[in-house]
């Protein structure tokens, strides 16, 4: 059943139809649609947006598909619990439940595979292994040329899964063994038209990043998911011009879910700073502008005329928006 919500945005209702425990910190859940029509099919990569009511709060969150591509009966997400989050993983940990229904956003793929390449190396940290998971189905049905290489803290999640489905195609490795990926052996040894894809903590995809800069990769052959969650911080209000209202952004809520909690559209694709698909023009502000993104450019940033309020925040007097 294909639905709009609040926000305009067509979503689908969906029943939660199984629930796994990936480890003690990890979840995996199987959505089936309610009118049981075939889903749209989505490419490795892709994410979706999940809707979860809680209680007053209406939170919207990105989870990375790591169900098989081409599959239309259902999705498939993990989740990774995080006690000290804003508390979407804790809904999706603590409250939901078999047999409960959401709306999810149809699929976005913001991270491909590029099929100009002759190989495809992927390197990943903890669950920045999720994107990745659909991914190598579908390289794998292709009979493409790829290699995993996936660091993690301890022998756990998803790792037997992956020894069973790929083999030597994957290598491990374990921080409580102090197992570190050889990076600059690893990237110099590639043959050419090798493609990079990275995901995985921040610091260690700046490490990855940097690494490959100075080891000559293209640009064009490097590429990266970081889906960033709004930072907390402290209450302040938005002036929203083109609809007359000023808007609270609470602590622990996104400049972008108080605009929408007012009743105004905004588009969204990602909610994590990656996409630039709710880019807000700044008319004018008295304090400083938080920005959190990595869509926007440093001069961009500088100049004070755009902000992503998925993810950035303000500090000061007064914010007023085209929004």
């Amino acid at each position: 059943m294909i639905t709009k919500s609040a926000d305009k945005t067509p979503k689908i209702e969906v029943e939660v139809t199984r629930i796994e425990e990936v480890s003690d910190i990890i979840k995996r859940f199987t959505f089936t649609p309610v009118d049981g029509a075939p889903l749209p099919v989505f490419g490795g990569g892709a994410h979706i947006v999940v809707e979860m009511q809680d209680g007053e709060v209406l939170r919207r969150n990105p989870y990375s598909l790591v169900s098989k591509p081409g599959s239309t009966e259902n999705y498939q997400i993990s989740v990774r619990r995080d006690d000290v989050g804003r508390g979407g993983s804790l809904f999706m940990h603590n409250k939901l439940n078999v047999g409960d229904s959401l709306l999810v956003s149809h699929p976005v793929n913001l991270f491909p595979i590029d099929r100009r390449a002759r190989k495809h190396l992927l390197i990943a940290g903890g669950i920045g292994i999720t994107p990745f998971l659909a991914m190598m189905a579908e390289l794998e049905d292709e009979a493409a040329n790829f290699e995993l290489h996936l660091s993690v803290r301890t022998d756990g999640a998803f790792l037997d899964e992956l020894r069973g489905l790929y083999g030597s195609k994957g290598t491990f490795y374990r921080d409580d063994q102090n197992e570190v990926i050889p990076l600059v052996d690893l990237l110099s040894g590639q043959p050419l038209g090798t493609h990079l894809y990275v995901c995985g903590p921040g610091g260690m995809l700046d490490w990855v990043l940097r690494t490959a800069e100075a080891a000559g990769w293209p640009s064009q052959n490097v590429h990266y998911e970081r889906f960033l969650a709004p930072p907390i911080g402290e209450p302040y209000e938005v002036q929203l011009a083109t609809s007359a209202i000023t808007v609270k952004v609470g602590g622990h809520q996104s400049m972008l879910e108080a605009i929408e909690a007012a009743g105004v559209d905004a588009p969204y694709l990602c909610r994590g700073g990656a996409c630039g698909q709710c880019e807000t023009r700044v008319i004018s502000y008295d304090g400083e502008l938080l920005h959190n993104d990595h869509y926007l450019t440093e001069d961009e940033h500088a100049s004070g005329t755009k902000i992503m309020p998925c993810v950035s925040r303000f500090q000061g007097r007064e914010l007023v928006l085209d929004r």
